[in-house]
């Protein structure tokens, strides 16, 4: 190779650590970073079969609506598996999950060797899973009718929770009012302060936020075990850090990439070994 190709080799490379620097300091680097590639790998379904997919309509007393629950399983695995309930992001619903190819994941997982669990996700709408008022309770019904449209379909309650961004408040939230073996949050949309959760406009008041926040009442979910996954350059990232510190998790991750789908596909299939390392030991 001649002397000039290692000199423009060489200013690639230099070109590119700059490029970073100047998106850690440039107003909106976390969007340059994304621009420029520096937010990781992407995120990809795996090429491996969906397994079965059921969706049922429910009536829901507590949140006064239907909603759409849905199960999830490996391909080939049997029908009689532990569960672990997955609650969606705000703006999302249940069929978010499928949206990120759960059911290719959990097929991909297990014949990779995780122990075989079914994922079941249901509608929690925009509420963070509390009740914003008395017609509208979703935390209720993960307690109260999630349990009970399971044992219908021949499945035990839930014995591990997982969560993405507001899904992850509401996983933290329901450990504290079960026997959960693992929890695992991505992104998790949790908040440090009443400014920052007032803005949200989903708590009735402060003393509701503050009942309900994760990071008011780590030593309830402490007995957990716990994973926390989450992008450098996600919004949440200070307050996921104060989790980390707060709850000390078994499993930390953080890297690069932000509060999208891109890093939530690229750290599904470490979520799934997490959940399935655990979800099968006896309680």
């Amino acid at each position: 190779m001649s002397r000039r190709a290692v000199l423009v080799g060489g200013l690639g490379v230099v070109a590119a650590a700059g490029a970073g620097a100047l998106a850690d300091v440039l107003p909106g680097g976390a969007r340059l970073r994304g621009i420029l590639g520096l937010n990781g790998p992407d995120g990809r379904i795996p090429d491996a079969p969906p397994g079965p997919v059921q969706v049922d309509r429910v009536r829901s007393a507590a949140r006064g609506r239907d909603v759409d629950l849905i199960v999830m399983r490996p391909a080939g695995a049997p029908s009689d598996l532990p569960v672990c309930l997955a609650l969606h992001g705000r703006g999302a619903g249940a069929n978010s999950f499928l949206d990120l190819g759960v059911p290719h994941f959990l097929t991909a997982a297990a014949q990779e060797g995780t122990s075989p669990f079914a994922m079941v996700a249901v509608d929690g709408g925009d509420s963070y899973f509390v009740a914003r008022n008395a017609g509208d309770d979703p935390l209720r019904m993960l307690l109260d009718e999630v349990p009970d449209w399971l044992d219908r379909l021949g499945l035990p309650a839930p014995a591990a929770g997982f969560g993405i961004s507001m899904g992850a408040f509401g996983t933290l939230r329901l450990a504290r009012e079960t026997d959960l073996r693992a929890v695992a949050v991505v992104g998790p949309a949790l908040f440090q302060t009443w400014s920052d959760a007032k803005r949200r406009d989903v708590f009735r008041d402060e003393q509701q936020w503050a009942a309900n926040e994760p990071l008011r009442h780590t030593k309830d979910i402490l007995p957990v075990p716990l994973g926390v996954w989450c992008g450098n350059d996600d919004p949440f990232a200070s307050a996921a850090e104060e989790l980390v510190e707060r709850a000390s998790p078994e499993v930390v991750a953080f890297g690069p990439g932000g509060h999208e789908e891109n890093y939530f596909l690229r750290v599904m299939p470490e979520v799934l070994r997490f959940v399935g390392r655990r979800i099968s030991r006896a309680a």
